[in-house]
């Protein structure tokens, strides 16, 4: 197999997503579009990786520079002069695809289709194209006895060619040392002095090359990235093949057209998805979970059998067969070992809650760490915070601490304790005690009768 090389367009500045953010670095299920291109270079097996940057280049470069070779469009003058800003990097002997980096929804069957043509055929260069209904705005494929003749862009076109279904998508392939003299020899002949990239099947066709034709099954494949409307629907059509996707490995979605899953989560099987959940980032959910109905997971970790319900999670890890919620919020940093509940209005941060502890009701806990069966009694919260400095609470194995407790940090309560309820404890506890914090109760007999006269 020849050497491949891909070159990734991504040097525009994208004016009419009117955004500060350099087009390539908008998100799509939960990933910039740059990372959705690269990331079918890597399942492709391609290693020489070039892609041409520009508008917003140093937020673009810092995100990718360990996954491509970097080459900088100083000015934006086209498509044609962004890839000519690769040449020096192309190999003569090299199979060269051009994508494009607002590109992000084409398979990896299409583009394996296209290099298996293009390799097969001994053809200067291939076209990708598609057949829309509503072709405006794209350049149309010009053949005779089915033969390319040419691209024609909509400025440009007829009435008649107007009327062609078949458009270009934008992504290529060519031999390297075709591309290389055709693009010495485009010049900007339009008024915007733009080099365009669809001038080099000109110049190969006068020059007697063969170009093939491989259309895409799937016209939505061809959808490029121009305007936030795009983005939506582009959002929409890969949301929908991610979830089926994880039906078709297994997982059960209720009412799948309400619930969002991000490109890069994984699930077991036998999993169960409720309504009006979003799954984002990097979160993994093992197998026999069951998860929402609305519910928010963000590079989480869920081990087998966990059950939650109306809770938010970022960045927390859930043990296996914890119920979480309704209404818990747990942040960054919480680990939760097996067997743990946490109900409603529960918050917790960075904090440890070891095996089979339970918090069930109106409680935070920050900056902690719970031994085995501990129980939280209702409103108990955790003082960690003294104005300047975050402290810790450290809770034994067996305590069982009763509702309304305040725990002053840093403190330390020894295994099979206990915890009066209503106490503010400042000091630690040791093993097997108690500890009752609380001011004598006064009772003042007939008050409304004294405080009227």
């Amino acid at each position: 197999m020849p050497h491949i090389t891909c070159v990734i367009l991504a040097a525009g500045k994208g004016t009419r997503m009117k955004s500060d953010l350099p087009k390539v670095m908008h998100h799509l299920a939960g990933q910039p579009l740059i990372d959705h291109v690269l990331a079918k270079t890597q399942m492709l097996g391609i290693e020489d990786v070039i892609t041409i940057v520009g508008h917003g280049r140093d937020m673009v470069i810092e995100h990718i520079a360990d996954r491509s070779d970097i080459v900088v469009q100083e000015e934006q003058l086209g498509t044609g002069h962004a890839l000519k800003q690769a040449v020096p990097k192309l190999k003569d002997n090299s199979c060269v695809l051009v994508l494009s980096g607002d590109q992000p929804l084409l398979s990896l069957n299409t583009l394996t289709s296209l290099l298996k043509q293009h390799q097969s055929s001994g053809a200067a260069a291939t076209v990708l194209t598609a057949v829309m209904e509503d072709p405006y705005g794209y350049g149309r494929i010009i053949k005779k006895d089915g033969v390319f003749q040419g691209i024609v862009e909509e400025k440009d076109a007829s009435p008649e060619q107007k009327e062609i279904k078949e458009i270009n998508t934008g992504t290529y392939c060519f031999q390297g040392r075709e591309l290389k003299m055709a693009l010495q020899l485009i010049k900007p002949q339009n008024a915007q002095g733009e080099y365009y990239l669809t001038d080099v099947f000109d110049v190969l066709l006068n020059s007697g090359q063969k170009i093939e034709i491989v259309c895409t099954k799937d016209k939505t494949e061809a959808l490029g990235i121009n305007n936030r409307c795009q983005l939506a629907e582009a959002e929409e059509i890969i949301y929908d093949q991610i979830r089926k996707y994880w039906m078709m490995e297994g997982v059960t979605i209720i009412n799948p057209s309400s619930v969002i899953i991000d490109a890069r989560v994984k699930i077991g099987k036998d999993v169960i998805i409720h309504p009006f959940t979003i799954i984002k980032g990097t979160t993994t959910i093992a197998e026999h979970s069951i998860i929402g109905p609305g519910t928010f997971l963000e590079n989480c970790t869920c081990l087998q059998g966990c059950h939650i319900e109306y809770s938010v999670a970022k960045e927390a890890i859930i043990g296996e067969d914890c119920l979480i919620g309704p209404y818990a919020y747990l942040r960054p940093g919480t680990v939760l070992a097996k067997g743990v509940k946490v109900g409603d209005f529960v918050e917790i941060k960075n904090s440890r809650i070891g095996e089979g502890s339970k918090i069930p009701h109106l409680s935070y806990i920050g900056d902690s760490e719970l031994g085995k069966k501990v129980n939280i009694g209702a409103g108990t919260i955790t003082c960690n915070y003294d104005g300047k400095q975050k402290h810790r609470t450290v809770i034994g194995d067996n305590a069982f601490v009763g509702s309304n407790t305040n725990f002053v940090a840093p403190v330390e309560i020894g295994k099979n304790s206990v915890i009066g309820a209503g106490s503010t404890i400042t000091k630690d506890v040791p093993d097997n005690s108690l500890a009752v914090e609380r001011s004598p109760q006064k009772i003042i007999n007939n008050w409304l009768k004294a405080k009227d006269n």
